[in-house]
């Protein structure tokens, strides 16, 4: 058995010393008077009676006391050999009798400098990938406001509606106030005249103040909505076009998004479709709001494209399990079968020359992923088309 043993170490690649504690060498494999050559090759075949012959810093007095007290040492250690070179060796020591220790070495200088290059490489890719990054958001950023830009003309549309009518309000309720004031004031001299009951009814019916009491109330309701119509339009549009750093999740309502991104792109909708609206009970999902609303408003815009005259847009909602679904169809014309696989290919698109950058759905399957969800579209020619947003209601962690 002894002999199997001595055997199989001599044949082992790894160098193996056998040492008392005066370093004094009792045994050494092949693979060690090897490493010994190497450790120095200008000494050329020295003696090797002791640990040191192999390299005085090969085996430090503080790892011999740790073997000692522990039983066992491992660490590394770097040798310089000369012509300003250097070896990184896998020391491993061992307490196999009351003074006697073994010891083997490996040769790791390699894996070192590959682990080395490794880490410079992947330091590397990480500059890469923030950089891609950074170019990702400003692309992302850059077509959100494209988008804005595409609308601001309905957008403009939507807010002087409303701005137009407060505007004659206000005009008309300014006359309102002359008459008043002048009622107030032929009140007065009537009153400072001693007049009666018939002088105050005359003025009443000259003035038309039952109408003015109607009418004043409905302009200032209406004026109202006005002014709450514009500020929701401004508040959507903020929200909306927000710049969101990549850590701003939070607890979001998607039926809230969807109205948001509706009420921008209203003008662009209103004229050619009727959109039906079947919400489900959602709870609060966990996202990046604002990224979800460019993929809402780029899917919703798609959809009225695809209508040439009238025709409805369905925006569907549900929960199944730990996931809400978001789908949204058009009975518009449809996609091709040989084209379905490519609409989210970065600048494929299916509309005209001049009509779309093909970066719509590309961005909105980014931005589906970086939720951990998916984006599914099916269509039938002539038929519409019906694309399903899955997300997960709470980000994985």
């Amino acid at each position: 058995m002894e002999a199997t043993l001595r055997a199989l170490v001599d044949a082992a690649p790894t160098a193996t010393l056998l040492f008392d504690a005066a370093r004094n060498v009792r045994y050494a494999n092949p693979a060690a008077r090897v490493f010994a050559r190497l450790c120095a090759p200008e000494k050329g075949d020295r003696p090797l009676e002791t640990v040191d012959d192999w390299h005085p810093e090969l085996l430090s007095s503080v790892a011999l006391h740790l073997c000692s007290v522990q039983g066992s040492w491992n660490g590394e250690v770097i040798l310089g050999v000369g012509r300003g070179q250097h070896k990184i060796l896998l020391v491993h020591l061992s307490r196999v009798g009351a003074e006697l220790f073994g010891m083997t070495v490996r040769d790791i200088t390699l894996d070192s400098a590959r682990e080395s290059e490794l880490h410079a490489r992947n330091a590397e890719l990480e500059v890469a990938y923030a950089r891609l990054q950074g170019a990702q958001e400003q692309v992302m950023q850059s077509e959100k406001l494209a988008s804005i830009g595409q609308l601001a003309a309905g957008v403009a549309h939507e807010i002087n509606n409303p701005i137009g009518y407060v505007n004659s309000n206000l005009s008309t309720l300014q006359r309102y106030i002359s008459q008043l004031f002048s009622a107030i004031q032929s009140y007065e001299a009537a009153l400072a005249g001693g007049a009666g009951a018939a002088a105050a009814e005359s003025i009443r019916q000259k003035l038309d103040l039952d109408f003015l009491a109607g009418d004043v109330p409905q302009l200032l309701s209406e004026s109202r909505e006005g002014i709450d119509r514009v500020c929701k339009i401004v508040r959507d549009l903020k929200d909306f076009a927000r710049k969101e750093r990549s850590e701003d999740w939070i607890q979001a309502d998607i039926h809230r998004g969807l109205d948001s991104t509706l009420n921008i792109i209203w003008n662009e909708l209103k004229y050619k479709a009727q959109i039906v609206k079947t919400f489900g009970e959602l709870p609060l999902v966990e996202c990046l709001p604002s990224e979800l609303n460019q993929v809402f408003m780029n899917v919703l815009m798609n959809a009225g494209q695809a209508i040439k005259d009238q025709g409805i847009i369905t925006v569907t909602t549900s929960v199944a399990g730990d996931r809400v679904h978001i789908d949204v169809g058009d009975d518009g014309e449809g996609i091709p079968a040989d084209l379905l696989p490519r609409v989210f290919d970065p600048f494929f698109t299916t509309k005209p020359v001049g009509s779309g950058t093909g970066l719509g759905l590309a961005i909105s399957y980014g931005i589906v992923s970086k939720h951990h969800g998916t984006i599914e579209i099916s269509s039938t020619p002539g038929q519409g088309t019906l694309l399903r947003i899955d997300l997960p209601i709470a980000q994985p962690h």
